[in-house]
């Protein structure tokens, strides 16, 4: 018995719930996956499939077995992948997903460097706010702003980040400034969707505490349009650091209460590179992601990755 296909076999019936549709994966006859699977649950002594005229089930030991060998499958899979990589130049699709502050302002001059160095290497950008699961989303790296908790995936940290308050010129036109957290009762904020509904911004001043709990004059569950509505002067925001930089530099947004420390969630965030964590890194992600260090991460390098016009003019030049 070929235990590999039929550990192959099994998965995809877990999935599908359906001979007929993995046999048409695989290229075999409905009645070859049924006999394997059969075969395979002798051999285990355990029954895996309870199989019907109508559907068919997983036991509870199939249920955690499909759960296992998800993750083997994919190393045995990556790795024939590494070594087939190993004697090629670096080729293929990378799957990348970031939140979309960060994949808007940051990665997109990023990517079209990149693509120049390493043509043969094609980006799939996916951006949401919400982080992925890599396996079960195809995910070669996902940039996070809080570091990973489940287990199978390991990190990198790119840098520490901070949150500011920020407001437009023509906003504080005619306002008294916030000078603690109470004087935000008189002003318009703009509030970032967070589940449980509840608007809460906490404040550290040395080792006093203190929260600030209001209700929004807009909210929103992107940084983008947050972003743009403070421009707008519609309120204060509550923006990371590297996306309000360039809007501080050149005035159109004013920072408030810099002698504060102010979140929404924690203090301990920043930007994460998580990837899968096997035995081989791929060479197409390892060359990505020491790219988008060597650009991104550290102090300094966090506020100015790569201007768009210089990443566009230097494919053009050739440089």
């Amino acid at each position: 018995m070929d235990r590999l296909r039929a550990m192959e076999f099994f998965l995809s019936v877990s999935q599908t719930k359906n001979f007929s549709e993995t046999a048409r994966l695989f290229g075999v006859s409905a009645t070859a996956v049924s006999r394997l699977i059969t075969d395979f649950e002798d051999a285990l002594k355990v029954k895996l499939l309870l199989r019907s005229t109508r559907q068919i089930v997983l036991t509870e030991s199939g249920d955690e077995y499909a759960r296992q060998l998800e993750g083997i499958l994919w190393n045995i899979n990556a790795a024939h992948a590494n070594i087939t990589a190993i004697r090629q130049a670096p080729k293929g699709h990378l799957r990348v997903h970031a939140r979309m502050m960060f994949g808007l302002g940051v990665l997109p001059p990023l990517v079209a460097r990149f693509r120049r160095l390493y043509r043969d290497i094609h980006i799939e950008l996916i951006l949401s706010e919400t982080p992925s699961d890599l396996r079960r989303d195809q995910i070669d790296i996902d940039f996070r702003i809080s570091p990973p908790v489940e287990a199978g995936v390991k990190r990198r940290i790119l840098f520490r980040s901070e949150r500011f308050l920020v407001a437009s010129p023509a906003y504080l036109e005619g306002r008294q400034p916030p000078l603690q957290p109470t004087d935000l009762a008189e002003h318009d904020c703009l509030a970032y969707l967070l589940p449980g509904g509840e608007h809460l911004w906490h404040f550290g001043r040395g080792t006093h505490m203190e929260d600030f709990a209001f209700q929004p004059r807009h909210a929103s569950n992107n940084g983008m349009a947050l972003l743009e509505m403070a421009r707008l002067g519609e309120g204060i925001a509550l923006l990371d650091d590297y996306t309000v930089h360039a809007d501080l530099e050149r005035g159109s947004l004013v920072r408030l209460m810099a002698d504060h420390r102010v979140t929404n969630t924690t203090y301990e965030e920043g930007m994460y590179a998580t990837i899968l964590d096997t035995p081989m890194v791929p060479t197409k992600l390892r060359l990505f992601l020491d790219f988008v260090v060597e650009h991104v991460s550290g102090e300094s390098n966090r506020f100015n990755p790569l201007p768009v016009e210089a990443a566009l003019a230097s494919d053009q030049t050739g440089a």
